[in-house]
């Protein structure tokens, strides 16, 4: 009881102090996608450790998060790739979504996220969901800071996009994610990385398995200040909306598919596993 009790009036002092602080923190991401594809789809197994790379690649990425105590953006920093000869078997992978910002108002509890959806930019306005976090009692170090763990239990969608045959399949099942999260009060702001937020100091690191986000710098009230911009191009949709226009064009992606241009009679199989 006296741990919890210390707890609550250290988080009472941070939140009461935590009007003057803004800053910028920048963060490092990766994230492992599952591809599978048997010996009848085509790919040898050098095109097959291609994409996976290429994949890899696309997912390793910089972002910034500039924040005060009631609003923050998270965008992608801009980068500039070395010329690359075309991977072997001719298959090519870019990812879109460096145009992306995400603002989120903590304090009006809305958010609001550009987002480019297969060269298409669609403007998301919604409520924010706070995440429901159980604090934990592990603590580590991250750089100069102490901080305190944090986990999230929930039930997400994991979908499987299947070729074969010719024919586009798509399996959808529940699974459960647990994400981990560390933070620090000695950074009083309920911020963190992409869309994690809500625990009572900057979130400094964010895993579940698949997605790994990592805080490599921070600076706390910076002599230039923090200006925080809220996203203003894209076609205005809902999150639900936005759901909806994804699923559709994943899956005319996955219909589009035929094995290089040319349909195979030999049921081949081709599968990306995507969430959970």
């Amino acid at each position: 009881m006296k741990n919890i009790i210390l707890f609550i009036l250290v988080f009472a002092f941070a939140k009461a102090n935590s009007q003057s602080i803004q800053g910028v923190a920048t963060y490092q991401t990766q994230r492992h996608v599952d591809i599978k594809m048997d010996s009848t789809s085509g790919m040898n197994d050098e095109m097959q450790k291609s994409i996976q790379e290429q994949l890899r690649k696309q997912f390793q990425k910089e972002y910034t998060l500039s924040f005060n105590e009631a609003a923050a953006t998270w965008k992608e920093e801009a980068t500039l790739d070395k010329p690359q000869a075309p991977p072997s078997g001719g298959i090519s992978i870019v990812l879109s979504g460096n145009s992306d910002v995400l603002y989120q108002n903590i304090k009006d509890q809305t958010y609001t996220q550009q987002s480019d959806l297969m060269g298409k930019q669609f403007l998301i306005e919604d409520k924010l969901e706070k995440p429901e976090w159980k604090l934990e009692k592990e603590t580590k170090n991250i750089g100069q800071y102490t901080c305190f763990k944090a986990t999230w239990t929930k039930e997400v969608e994991q979908r499987s996009f299947h070729k074969i045959n010719g024919e586009g399949e798509e399996e959808v099942k529940k699974v459960e994610k647990v994400t981990t999260a560390w933070y620090t009060l000695d950074i009083p702001v309920q911020h963190g990385p992409d869309d994690f937020w809500g625990l009572p100091g900057l979130i400094l690191e964010v895993s579940d398995g698949k997605m790994a986000m990592m805080c490599t710098q921070v600076v706390i009230n910076p002599k230039d200040g923090v200006t925080l911009e809220i996203p203003t191009k894209g076609k205005k949709v809902s999150e639900a909306e936005y759901q909806e226009i994804s699923e559709e064009k994943a899956k005319e992606m996955m219909e589009r598919y035929d094995g290089g241009g040319r349909k195979k009679e030999n049921g081949n199989t081709f599968s990306i596993k995507i969430g959970g």
